[in-house]
């Protein structure tokens, strides 16, 4: 399942808690909506260099088992653009939820 939209906050929110790769990114978002939502390589990176291009986040690369992987780390500015994505995703679930309450 991909929902239009929730790919660039949903990385953001994940290298909130630390720098990491692309695939461990996107594993640990399938992990925790517990495999409802699965972002392949074609879909995550051109958002990661979308946020790299925004200056919300910056690569590196890392040694790791012999092998070197570009890992990614959230900004200041990413920070700030973390809090405002997700006041507003909370924002529209309250809105959608209100509107599927049952009278």
């Amino acid at each position: 399942m991909h929902l239009k939209g929730t790919l660039p906050v949903l990385i953001l929110q994940i290298l909130g808690r630390g720098p990491n790769h692309g695939y461990s990114i996107a594993q640990e978002i399938k992990r925790r909506s517990e495999g409802l939502l699965d972002f392949r390589e074609g879909t995550l990176y051109p958002a990661l260099h979308a946020h790299e291009n925004r200056g919300w986040i910056r690569s590196f690369e890392k040694v790791e088992n012999g092998r070197t992987r570009r890992y990614y780390r959230l900004t200041r500015d990413g920070t700030l653009a973390l809090d405002a994505e997700r006041d507003h995703w909370r924002q529209l679930a309250r809105a959608v939820e209100l509107v599927l309450e049952e009278a």
